[in-house]
């Protein structure tokens, strides 16, 4: 309905018109644009009314490979040809060999935040090998995702593509005796897998603003991402360099609507009412705190880890957040 009454404004060329009960302006250079990613994870079909109010455009599918080879261009890197096949070789290789996993994903959107990662590395230190570079931020974006079969697999078509290099394992410094100081603490063992994967997270914290831990039941989510935050907050107050301290906000978006966790529009009183989440937004958008925000969604197992900071709340220009169902 809403929709319908902006088409017929436009199309009657009309400068007033009535929108849900209020007269607003028509500004006849708007315009409504929807697009789709068909059989993209969490993605639904427009309801047939929808449809019938927009025309349908075709699109091409993206050539990964002139994309992989224009961001590493711009990135710095002089081998960006050779490199961009390598990348795309291996994720086409993933796709067909790799089992299918609800987490995995191999499209346009992880392909640009390993290669933002590769530049980022790239720019620290220009004078290491490209390939070195490419490979580890292959490397340290896909290997935390993965379940144990794939892992092995993935090393092995990573080794085949690079087959004359050998990466060390990361190190994450100061970090990694924080780590094992929160769980002697908290009264766990020290084990090195342990400490291994919530390095991983770590990592992929640096990279995304969003995570996701996947698991079973007691594998230990729960206490990677605690042990983080602890680990983060006590450098911090040792004013080690590069680390703040972690606000946490936990949901359990299971027990109440998503007019509750996200808001609504109410029809009577024409006012927004915010939700959960958006309440939360706003007191970490307008927080003066230096610290970094961390809005947790989770029911007995946590679903979905979403690390928002207060950088992204002050300087990015939208922040979308996916539901994950169980």
């Amino acid at each position: 309905m809403q929709v319908l009454s902006i088409v017929d404004a436009l199309s009657r060329d009309a400068e007033i018109f009535d929108f849900m009960g209020q007269t607003i302006r028509c500004d006849g250079n708007c315009g409504l644009f929807i697009t789709m990613n068909p059989g993209y994870a969490g993605r639904t079909e427009l309801p047939d009314n929808l449809k019938a109010l927009m025309r349908p455009v075709a699109m091409m599918v993206p050539d990964l490979a002139m994309i992989a080879e224009v961001m590493l261009s711009a990135e710095g890197f002089t081998d960006a040809r050779n490199l961009s096949k390598k990348t795309i070789t291996l994720y086409s290789l993933m796709q067909q060999q790799l089992s299918k996993q609800d987490h995995y994903d191999y499209g346009l959107r992880n392909l640009k935040a390993v290669l933002n990662m590769a530049g980022s590395i790239k720019r620290a230190d220009p004078s290491t090998n490209e390939e070195a570079i490419l490979m580890r931020a292959l490397r340290d974006m896909n290997l935390p995702k993965f379940i144990k079969d794939d892992e092995r697999l993935f090393r092995l078509l990573l080794g085949d593509l690079f087959p004359s290099l050998e990466l060390p394992v990361t190190e994450i410094g100061s970090l990694s005796a924080a780590l094992e100081s929160e769980l002697k603490s908290a009264g766990l063992q020290t084990h090195p897998f342990l400490v291994f994967k919530i390095g991983q997270l770590y990592d992929s914290k640096l990279t995304r603003h969003c995570n996701m831990l996947v698991g079973a039941t007691l594998s230990g989510k729960s206490t990677a991402w605690k042990t983080l935050a602890k680990a983060k907050t006590a450098l911090a107050k040792e004013n080690v360099a590069d680390y703040l301290p972690v606000t946490s906000f936990i949901i359990n978006p299971k027990s109440i609507t998503l007019t509750e966790l996200y808001g609504a529009y109410d029809l009577t009183t024409f006012e927004w009412a915010d939700g959960i989440l958006s309440t939360i937004f706003k007191s970490c958008a307008e927080s003066d705190k230096n610290d970094e925000k961390w809005v947790m969604f989770g029911k007995f197992f946590l679903l979905l880890v979403c690390f928002l900071s207060i950088w992204h709340y002050r300087w990015a220009s939208r922040c979308h957040v996916d539901r994950v169902d169980e």
